[in-house]
């Protein structure tokens, strides 16, 4: 009877057990599952972190209450995020759908539009947005485009500029052949349309060497064969080639500044920024005026050639695009002295291969200075002469 008694009372005791084991590994594995997966860091899920951080896009990442989670510097810095906050409309927007239907998006947005001179300015960027988890997590990628975009108007907008510049010579030409042909008995005709074929024909080809010198110096590859050059010699050359200009008009043409400074660089080239600048400054000139070109040594090892005219000055607001190509502050003036609207773009990217900048102070109705500033090769060269080198000789000589 006793060993029945204590027999139940062990079967009892074990069930208890049995129950009390099963019911903690139910509670442990309710509390396992209930759990949340995410890291500690903002309920970002593990690895996810670590991954955006290597991303070369912008990335956000957005929880179930479109409160930002995590953020990459550039999100912030190009205004899609304020504090916790997904501040773009339309990156909010498709958050809130792929978190409904679980599909991913793709779309390309512009940010920060703002208008200026008649342009929509603003950064572009493609924007891929997806599901993250099973939490209502979504990750948010953009890749700036803006740079892309600028270069393909750019091209678009150099290739009409092209047609329209080579269009006006060609059909002019086209159409004096034409004259020409029909005058063939009035000698005094033909002479005055075979000047103008000349004049259309020399404009096509300062046209066709501009853009020759432009697409050599745009590209990223350096200048090949470098060499020192001595300004001084660089600005006797450009003077020289715009000095029947500047006579037609009676400006005068001077050098001056400091003798023997010296540059590494393309000597042609150098020689054509001058000169760019020199034909620009005589052309936008009054008569009986003076163009000055002056060099200088700066305190930082760098040279500036100063450009200095007394014509009519540019507008404050037309400065910063003059150096664009084909771009022209006053176009039937700039049509009327020949010139191809290339000049300047030819000067800002000579300037930039060499390591330099170019820079503009102007003035309506006091004229203008452009500055090329150069890296300077060494200390100014000094003249030597005979009786010092006789000198150093003899003391050398003299020496034991």
């Amino acid at each position: 009877m006793e060993v029945e008694i204590v027999a139940s009372l062990t079967g009892l005791a074990g069930l208890a057990i049995g129950l009390a084991t099963g019911l903690a590994v139910r509670v442990s594995e309710r509390a396992q599952r209930t759990a949340s997966p995410a890291a500690p860091a903002g309920g970002v899920p593990p690895g996810v972190a670590s991954v955006l951080s290597v991303l070369r896009s912008s990335a956000v990442v957005v929880d179930a209450e479109d409160r930002v989670l995590r953020a990459s510097s550039a999100a912030r810095a190009f205004g899609m995020v304020s504090g916790e906050r997904l501040v773009v409309d339309e990156l909010l927007a498709m958050a809130r759908l792929v978190r409904r239907d679980g599909e991913i998006r793709e779309t390309e947005i512009q940010v920060g539009e703002t208008r200026r001179r008649g342009r929509a300015e603003g950064r572009w960027f493609a924007v891929r947005v997806a599901p993250l988890g099973s939490h209502g997590l979504v990750l948010v990628l953009a890749e700036d485009l803006t740079e892309m975009r600028r270069t393909e108007a750019i091209r678009r907008d150099f290739v009409a500029n092209v047609s329209h510049e080579l269009k006006t010579p060609v059909g002019a030409l086209s159409l004096l052949a034409e004259t020409v042909e029909g005058a063939a008995d009035d000698p005094e005709a033909v002479r005055r349309f075979a000047g103008r074929m000349q004049y259309e024909s020399v404009r096509l080809t300062n046209l066709v060497q501009d853009l020759m010198t432009l697409s050599r110096i745009q590209g990223d590859e350096p200048l090949p064969e470098l060499v020192p050059v001595r300004l001084d010699e660089i600005t006797a050359e450009a003077i020289d080639r715009c000095q029947i200009k500047a006579a037609s008009k009676d400006i005068e043409l001077a050098a001056g500044g400091q003798e023997g400074l010296r540059v590494r660089g393309d000597e042609e080239l150098l020689i054509t920024a001058l000169r760019n600048l020199i034909d620009n400054a005589v052309a936008y000139s009054p008569e009986h005026t003076r163009v000055v070109v002056s060099a200088r040594r700066c305190e930082d090892r760098y040279v500036e050639v100063n450009v200095t005219d007394q014509g009519i000055g540019i507008p404050e607001t037309e400065i910063e695009r003059i150096f664009e190509r084909f771009y022209r502050v006053d176009p039937a003036r700039s049509r009327q002295t020949g010139g191809t609207g290339l000049g300047l773009a030819i000067v800002k990217h000579v300037t930039t291969k060499h390591g330099g900048e170019v820079t503009v102070w102007s003035k309506e109705g006091s004229g203008s200075t452009f500055t090329l500033r150069l890296p300077l090769l060494d200390p100014p060269v000094p003249a030597v002469r005979p009786v010092g080198r006789a000198a150093m000789e003899t003391a050398r000589e003299a020496t034991p």
